[in-house]
């Protein structure tokens, strides 16, 4: 199945087998999404959270670059990664098209971060470099758990005012 499919309906054959496969695995029955996807953003949210005491550490900060829910399967090594892989082809969309959205709105704040981080580090502010980190720090947080939440079977979402807000510089 192509990995642009996206399958609504939860009671299709394919759905129910994957909810069967995923058993007793990382992978969550109900969405078929897997937490361990957030490693991609835990891993870049450490880094910015050095920057303040390693003004350096931008540098390895502006390497990191977006990848998408089965990219970051392919390339790890979780236990079950053909299986997220290809069971998020089966997600349903009441927990895929927010998750997607989610995701996106990850990361455009991360990338927001690491230009604006780099910018006040290059002036040497420590304090303003401090201060800023934090609330990149909390607000990329706050949206990755919004995606923990999608992704163990939440349908709630931020509203656009709130988006706005974390995404404002």
């Amino acid at each position: 199945m192509p990995e642009t499919a996206n399958i609504s309906a939860e009671n299709t054959p394919e759905y129910l087998s994957f909810k069967a496969q995923v058993q007793g695995t990382n992978i969550i029955e109900q969405t078929l999404l897997a937490t361990d996807y957030l490693n991609h953003f835990n891993e870049i949210v450490m880094l910015l959270e050095m920057v303040p005491d390693m003004p350096e550490i931008i540098e390895d900060a502006k390497a990191w670059q977006p990848k998408s829910y089965q990219d970051h399967f392919r390339d790890s090594t979780f236990t079950d990664k053909d299986l997220a892989v290809e069971a998020y082809n089966y997600v349903p969309t009441r927990y895929k098209k927010p998750f997607e959205q989610t995701i996106d709105q990850i990361d455009r704040l991360i990338e927001a971060a690491v230009r604006r981080l780099g910018e006040i580090s290059a002036l040497g502010d420590a304090e303003h470099l401090k201060v800023t980190t934090s609330d990149y720090s909390r607000n990329i947080q706050r949206l990755m758990d919004f995606a923990s939440g999608i992704i163990h079977g939440s349908e709630n979402t931020m509203d656009q005012n709130e988006i706005d807000h974390l995404l404002s510089d």
